[in-house]
């Protein structure tokens, strides 16, 4: 049986009094989507960040590729094949395109003692790596960041972190604030991920982008798993229901109706 990238056990995470996760348990395989769903306040950014170095948990334990591990930092959890991608995906809009791909991480030419950045290089490589995810408005590396569209920038940094070796991508909201055909892009690349056999969690708050993409389904509310459920399970409006607490929709609609009778009359 394949063993899973990421495994979190029972896991909860306390703030002082403020509970924000109670008994999460949570796994990611190889080659598959995990869509994390939940209302704001659910705990989806607080389990980010566990998964992703930058805060431990209070109880509970994680597995890397079935080792307990405890991560101390984000670099510890990018050096294990851990990526996050942020809803600002963290571009810098007056940097080149080659620059961004390799903030931090620039390739370097060397003669004797002296050394300097291999631009060259970088921008073949960003733009290359670009077009096997289908942008190919991109001709040069050297075309600053803040001329791209916003897919294109969650393109470019979701082809970062595999690029550098990335085995489970953790996608925060990467299709919230953009058009159909740029939410189209995104979703394209990241079942290409997939299918790379990298691990993806995929956090977002709307389900018909989930329902497009998504193997397995976990809600979350109040800091606790509420549903877990796999790809045709459920209908959109039952997804809808659960994001919003169970009985939440069926009041709203219920208000709804009421505020639309008063209008009629």
């Amino acid at each position: 049986m394949t063993t899973a990238l990421v495994t979190l056990k029972s896991v909860s995470k306390r703030f002082g009094n403020i509970v924000a996760l109670t008994d999460v348990s949570l796994d990611v395989y190889p080659g598959e989507i995990v869509c994390l769903l939940g209302d704001n306040g659910a705990g989806k950014s607080t389990l980010i960040r566990i998964l992703s170095g930058y805060h431990g948990a209070s109880t509970g334990r994680m597995l890397i590729n079935g080792v307990p591990t405890t991560l101390s930092s984000p670099r510890q959890a990018r050096q294990l094949g851990i990526a996050t991608v942020h809803q600002d995906v963290g571009t810098i809009p007056m940097m080149s395109v080659g620059r961004n791909f390799f903030v931090g991480a620039e390739p370097t030419r060397t003669i004797g003692p002296f050394r300097w950045l291999d631009i060259d290089k970088a921008n073949t490589i960003a733009v290359e790596q670009m077009r096997m995810f289908g942008i190919t408005r991109v001709n040069s590396g050297d075309q600053l960041v803040g001329t791209l569209s916003g897919g294109e920038r969650q393109v470019l940094a979701i082809a970062r972190a595999m690029y550098f070796g990335a085995k489970v991508l953790i996608l925060d909201e990467p299709t919230s604030a953009l058009g159909v055909k740029e939410a189209a892009k995104v979703l394209i690349m990241v079942k290409k991920a997939r299918e790379q056999g990298v691990g993806i969690i995929f956090i977002t708050h709307n389900a018909r982008h989930a329902e497009l993409v998504g193997d397995r389904f976990v809600v979350l509310a109040h800091g606790r798993v509420l549903a877990r459920f796999g790809r045709n399970e459920k209908t959109r409006d039952e997804v809808l229901n659960l994001m919003a607490g169970g009985e939440a929709i069926e009041h709203l609609q219920a208000e709804l109706s009421a505020f639309e009778d008063d209008m009629r009359a």
